[in-house]
């Protein structure tokens, strides 16, 4: 029987992915047979991310855009058709937070997370999802939701707002792509052991609430992501559009 995991002969581009949850993204993929594309605006990070991956054997690449330009992101799709290179498996990854009460919260802040988060992922999966229409191939598109997706939490409005809007953007391309035969569904972390998260987890009182609030009572690690990434970029999940999984260790069930 054919294994429904392969992704041998795909390639994928992970956004944000010259670290944290993003690496760990592209790396979980090239286990399971993909060629990576590594994106990031840190160009000597992003090198370094794509040493570190070649030099376990793996396909990688990196393109430097910033996924907030429209102009960078397209100018980077046309040099990979002209250097052949199809795209087949998105994930939409980069995303950054910004912590304040929203009494307090700057409109240039607000729109920084909007853009970064939720904008980048239209952006990024329109330029995607035109070359899987055109090439009749289908496609696999993830966007990366969050717990904030479906639960508020206080001082990160803007995040909330993004995350939530991913898991509508998720069934809106679905709506619109699933008759070219590309699957866009969403995964939503719950607390990951990230850089981006390190503040929380150095705060006492934050990390025994998470332990305390969670049924796994603990904070999840990057490569249990990773399985639900290669899931959702395989043939395994052909007939699974528009759906965000949680991936919280329970925490939504008991809320």
């Amino acid at each position: 029987m054919q294994n429904l995991f392969d992704l041998s002969g795909k390639t994928a581009l992970v956004t944000g992915s010259a670290r944290g949850l993003g690496f760990a993204y592209a790396e979980g993929l090239a286990g399971a047979g993909a060629r990576v594309i590594l994106n990031d605006i840190r160009d000597e990070l992003l090198k370094e991310s794509v040493s570190n991956l070649r030099n376990k054997g793996y396909e990688a690449l990196g393109k430097r855009f910033d996924v907030t330009n429209e102009e960078e992101i397209e100018q980077c799709f046309l040099a990979l058709d002209d250097e052949g290179i199809k795209v087949d498996i998105l994930i939409n990854n980069a995303g950054i937070q910004y912590r304040k009460p929203m009494v307090e919260l700057e409109l240039e802040n607000w729109q920084k997370v909007i853009d970064t988060n939720l904008t980048s992922a239209f952006l990024v999966s329109r330029a995607a999802a035109k070359r899987m229409i055109n090439r009749h191939s289908g496609g696999k598109i993830i966007n990366i939701g969050s717990l904030t997706s479906q639960a508020a939490r206080p001082t990160v409005a803007p995040y909330t707002a993004a995350k939530g809007g991913i898991k509508m953007l998720t069934c809106s391309m679905a709506a619109e792509w699933a008759q070219f035969n590309i699957q866009t569904n969403a995964i939503g972390p719950g607390y990951i052991l990230t850089d981006m998260n390190t503040a929380l987890i150095e705060d006492k009182d934050f990390d025994k609430w998470v332990k305390s609030s969670n049924p796994s009572q603990r904070w999840g690690d990057p490569e249990e992501l990773i399985g639900t990434a290669i899931f959702l970029s395989s043939k395994a999940s052909d007939y699974i559009n528009g759906q965000l999984i949680y991936v919280d260790g329970g925490w939504l069930a008991v809320l």
